[in-house]
């Protein structure tokens, strides 16, 4: 992803006159039919907002640059990697959360990312309630059911769902929200890294084979990013001497990466029927020729558990910042984000196997 800031923003341009161009060509219609959400804060649109938590985004300084600002309830100053990629297929509105899709379009897709969700059923549990990955799929065999009702039966509607996008991004809570914190959880007692990575692959393996059954046949996996890189690990973990990361976090959550790539390639061997792609989080780098300045510091004031606090004033060069609070990306990363996932054309070798999404929506399910 090296490259001079003035290539970057051609090609920055490029891509929305491409976008621009297929709207108009297609008239507006969207490459896929619908997108269905599963994940944690890096997705969440506001599932967690009745929920008794304090892993909630829905106040300042969170969505100052969101359309609807704080009522976005997205754990960023803007739009996530998701909001953008819904663009990029063609979406001209946001994908609804469950937890509020009165007066939305089901039939386009739902969200249920939960801000502190795990893949483990336990994760994060000390902050509150959230929503994880297996109870987020019995949210999506509720929206199935309805969505089966409007279509005039099962069959029609796995006929529909099939050509629809699911998108997967979830895994780091089960580390900075469980395994990491001994005093809560006894994971780190009763498995080491490589035997954690392997329980937690085998939930999302499951998690996987009902997803399928439930007609998803098109499927983006997101490893977990460096999440011993965030302000807050570096923070309160501290650094060894010549780091610049904590090392230790990033080699932990990165079997669990390892893992779901294989699971991707399992599954397309095992499923000739569907198509799974991985993501990976960590290609690439992200340098000061993209614009960046500040790598490893919050954008906003931050309260003890790394959320900002409320109405706090946030930095006033965001564009140039890659964490907005103690965990979570700003707009400006969610964009590059999204924009090397959806067109492989713009990302580092290896950010995407075996296709970018771009590809994955056009790839034909019979």
């Amino acid at each position: 992803m090296a490259c001079d800031t003035k290539t970057w923003l051609v090609l920055h341009v490029v891509l929305l006159v491409t976008c621009y161009m297929q709207h108009c060509i297609n008239g507006q219609t969207p490459q896929v039919p619908c997108i269905f959400v599963f994940g944690d804060s890096l997705s969440d649109n506001g599932n967690n907002n009745n929920l008794l938590t304090n892993a909630k985004a829905n106040y300042d300084p969170y969505g100052v640059d969101f359309p609807t600002g704080s009522n976005g309830s997205r754990f960023t100053n803007g739009r996530t990697s998701i909001d953008y990629i819904g663009e990029f297929l063609g979406f001209t509105d946001f994908i609804p959360p469950f937890a509020n899709t009165n007066g939305s379009n089901i039939s386009h897709g739902v969200n249920y990312a939960s801000g502190s969700a795990g893949i483990s059923f336990e994760t994060a549990k000390h902050m509150g309630d959230n929503v994880p990955l297996l109870l987020q799929l019995i949210h999506h065999n509720i929206i199935v059911s309805k969505i089966a009702l409007m279509l005039g039966g099962l069959p029609q509607a796995q006929q529909y769902l099939k050509k629809c996008l699911y998108y997967v991004n979830i895994g780091s809570n089960d580390y900075i929200n469980n395994y990491y914190l001994p005093q809560f959880y006894p994971s780190s007692r009763l498995f080491n890294p490589e035997q954690y990575a392997q329980v937690l692959s085998d939930q999302f393996s499951f998690f996987l084979q009902a997803l399928h059954a439930a007609g998803a046949r098109k499927h983006v996996i997101v490893g977990v990013g460096l999440i011993g890189c965030t302000p807050n690990a570096i923070a309160t973990k501290g650094l060894k001497q010549g780091e610049l990361c904590v090392e230790q976090y990033n080699a932990d959550s990165l079997i669990l990466s390892l893992k779901l790539r294989a699971l991707v390639d399992r599954f397309n061997t095992e499923k000739p029927d569907s198509k799974y792609i991985f993501v990976n989080s960590t290609a690439g780098s992200v340098d000061p020729s993209l614009g960046f300045t500040v790598f490893n510091a919050p954008c906003c004031p931050v309260r003890s558990d790394g959320m900002c606090v409320r109405d706090s004033i946030p930095c006033t060069n965001r564009n140039q910042h890659v964490f907005h609070d103690g965990f979570h990306p700003t707009q400006a990363l969610n964009y590059l984000t999204a924009l090397t996932s959806y067109d492989s054309t713009f990302a580092a070798p290896g950010t995407t196997s075996p296709m970018d999404i771009k590809q994955l929506a056009q790839y034909p399910i019979n």
